[in-house]
């Protein structure tokens, strides 16, 4: 009878003990939870961030076109991401281009593990940007690149030539990792378009690929916030690139206070 009233005693607080553990909000981790998982913007980083979106002219265009040959861009700058050989960017002619006579081309050569070759626009800084660009190529990796804060640290949307395959990809601290990935129709054309937007509705922020006028991904992620944009190129890359369109989505930035209720 004894032992029959200590176990009662027992089961009693074994309950009392998980419900005050769900009331104060303790919680077991879940089997796929990590300590070291990347730190999310927060609400006030984004706020002050968005302040210094680029501001000025609303729309920025490069065509290359006044450009001189066999030079990088005026207003970019090139960063190298991992091992492989240097490579060059550099204004050339394409007659066939989508706005002729100039187009920026690269050649990219990369070994094992991460290797990007970016093209950034030097002062154009966005929390949350619409990009677009015409390329051209038959082999390697290439797309735009946004949040960039340095050579280890941005966000990159891109397609792979030789596999038809569109990525979205996160670099943080030079670690490489694929938020989403998806096969690609790309269409029957030389030249191809690429567009990335960042984009944010109530709390949740995301990012959306387009490739040939088709959404082909859409995912969420809001670890990276305000930083610099351009191109990229990695894998055994021969890739042309011409227009490219840099916007802040300015529906974002809202006209007036809210009102304070």
């Amino acid at each position: 009878m004894a032992l029959s009233q200590r176990s009662r005693r027992v089961a009693m607080i074994g309950s009392k003990v998980f419900w005050i553990c769900l009331v104060v909000g303790w919680s077991i981790p879940a089997v796929g939870d990590r300590a070291d998982a990347v730190q999310r913007e927060t609400q006030e980083e984004k706020e002050s961030r968005l302040k210094q979106q680029a501001k000025g002219g609303l729309f920025q265009r490069w065509a290359f076109d006044q450009d001189p040959l066999n030079q990088t861009p005026a207003g970019f700058l090139e960063m190298a991401v991992g091992k492989g050989r240097p490579v060059a960017w550099t204004v050339q002619t394409s007659m066939n281009a989508p706005s002729p006579p100039n187009v920026v081309a690269v050649s990219a050569d990369c070994g094992v593990g991460p290797c990007y070759h970016l093209l950034i626009a030097k002062g154009l800084n966005y929390e949350y940007p619409d990009l677009s660009v015409r390329f051209r190529g038959s082999q390697g990796i290439g797309g735009i690149v946004f949040g960039v804060r340095d050579s280890e640290n941005f966000y990159a949307t891109v397609v792979d030539l030789a596999t038809s395959t569109a990525r979205v990809i996160r670099m943080m601290e030079g670690n490489e990792q694929v938020l989403a990935q998806t096969s690609v129709s790309l269409k029957n054309t030389e030249w191809h378009s690429l567009r990335a937007q960042r984009n944010t509705i109530i709390s949740k922020d995301f990012i959306e690929m387009f490739v040939d006028g088709v959404l082909v991904l859409s995912v969420e992620d809001q670890t990276l916030g305000l930083g610099q944009v351009g191109l990229v190129a990695g894998g055994k890359a021969s890739l042309s690139f011409d227009i490219f369109h840099a916007a802040p989505l300015f529906s974002h930035r809202p006209l007036s206070p809210p009102p304070a209720y």
